[in-house]
């Protein structure tokens, strides 16, 4: 799910993008709205699709050859090693949901979140809670020389905007109204653990983070964006330390297949 996981949301395609090649953005849902499912139907993904995706055309919504496990990671913002007492089919069993959300207009993450969290508790009959365990950690710390990110100075009510592009192997995040919470949120999906802030900032920050994830794709010209560790130092004055520390786990009380639609 590389697509909807750059993300934070941003991720979403859109039929505006495919038709302007990426330059329409749709409008916006309201930001205090609470979208939920007008219609959904749900089946197992056809065993040779391959690659898996979210897509939104208006207010159609698909999700396509998923796991539950990745909808557990994507719906409620945690790694694979946070979902405990999961059956196995969670892990392996693929797919489809697609439906119409009863709100007009492109969803942010947290919108998206709550989609997901209803169609897994109505369709797949999931209860879970939250619980804490030890487990490998990356702390998010300020660097030696401090922060290099600028304070935004909107509405802190406003949902965060996320901007990401891809090109030869280097990623770039556009982040503006983000708490470092948002930011760890971000960076979760693009270390093989956990991320917790300990920088001891509490505003929302407007930053730019570019680096590079596949060397064999990159620029040879010296251009090229360091790794995501060096550029979160040298762009952004913060640096990731591994640590053992207790985290938040979901801890999966029941779920079930899906039944006939």
């Amino acid at each position: 799910m590389a697509g909807i996981v750059l993300l934070c949301v941003g991720a979403i395609q859109t039929r505006g993008q495919e038709a302007a090649g990426g330059s329409v953005k749709p409008a916006a849902m309201a930001a205090n709205a609470d979208p939920d499912w007008d219609v959904v139907t749900v089946k197992p993904s056809d065993p040779n699709t391959v690659g898996d995706h979210i897509e939104q055309h208006g207010r159609h919504l698909t999700i396509s050859n998923d796991t539950l496990e990745m909808l557990l990671v994507i719906g409620y913002g945690v790694q694979k090693n946070q979902i405990v007492d999961a059956p196995d089919w969670v892990k392996t069993a693929r797919w489809e949901i697609d439906g119409l959300c009863n709100t007009d207009g492109e969803m942010n993450l947290p919108q998206l979140q709550k989609m997901i969290q209803k169609v897994l508790a109505e369709r797949f009959g999931l209860k879970l809670h939250r619980g804490q365990r030890e487990m490998s950690v990356y702390a998010m710390v300020l660097a030696k020389d401090g922060p290099k990110i600028t304070v935004n100075t909107t509405a802190h009510s406003v949902f965060p905007e996320q901007h990401p592009r891809e090109d030869r192997g280097q990623h770039t995040e556009m982040l503006k109204n983000f708490s470092m919470g948002d930011l760890a949120l971000i960076l979760e999906f693009r270390v093989d653990r956990p991320v917790i802030d300990r920088t001891g900032l509490n505003g929302r920050y407007d930053m730019t983070l570019k680096w590079t994830y596949d060397e064999d794709r990159a620029p040879t010209d010296g251009t090229a964006a360091p790794s995501l560790f060096t550029a979160m130092q040298e762009q952004l004055g913060l640096k990731l330390e591994p640590m053992k520390a207790m985290t938040d786990v979901l801890v999966v009380d029941k779920v079930e297949r899906p039944g006939a639609n």
